[in-house]
């Protein structure tokens, strides 16, 4: 699974690569479980892991790849047309499944559990400030910065920020909540755990 996320460094693309490792469980468990072997790359900007899924394609054709970026906006499509209007990228005509999206970003998984941004931030954690639509995937990128920023200003750990604290706060969140707020996150779990399992 090619993912965006962690800047140009390699510790901060290792951080990113643990917390969807650890926000994954359920499904590497699965995976050990039937011998299949998983892997998560963490690519740093979208541009970048759109390439390295290009090039794994070609490299690794046996392989399941997958594809997991923000949508940046939006999705009024499926993630692969998303992804052709949005970006222009001329996609491989293979099937959707390899494409997934963090809808909108992906914070908006992070507000889907108010109680794990508590225990991370603390003391002087505004939830108040996080938007309370159970559909978090309607909240625009722009909203979800703004209010998580609102929101932890005060604590001590400081005002959020997306590769400091993103992938911390991803390992800890409650899938099921997760899953249940964000219909695109639900999707890849249930993307994976079907190939996964198939015969």
């Amino acid at each position: 699974m090619y993912v965006e996320g962690g800047g140009e460094g390699n510790q901060t693309k290792a951080a990113v690569r643990e917390g969807f490792q650890r926000f994954l469980q359920d499904i590497v468990r699965a995976a050990r479980s039937q011998k299949v072997r998983w892997q998560i790359v963490a690519c740093g900007p979208r541009r970048a892991a759109f390439e390295n899924f290009l090039l794994a394609l070609d490299t690794h054709p046996d392989a399941f790849n997958v594809l997991l970026v923000d949508s940046e906006g939006p999705v009024n499509h499926g993630p692969k047309e998303h992804l052709k209007s949005r970006d222009g990228w001329n996609l491989p005509d293979i099937s959707a499944e390899h494409y997934q999206l963090m809808a909108q970003i992906m914070e908006a998984w992070l507000v889907a559990d108010r109680d794990a941004l508590n225990r991370f931030y603390g003391q002087r954690f505004n939830a108040n400030a996080i938007p309370r639509n159970p559909n978090v995937e309607q909240i625009s990128k722009q909203d979800l910065e703004s209010t998580l920023k609102e929101a932890t200003r005060h604590t001590a750990k400081g005002e959020y920020h997306k590769i400091h604290h993103g992938p911390k706060i991803l390992s800890q969140l409650d899938v099921s909540k997760v899953r249940e707020a964000a219909a695109h996150c639900n999707r890849l779990f249930m993307t994976l755990t079907d190939r996964i399992n198939r015969p």
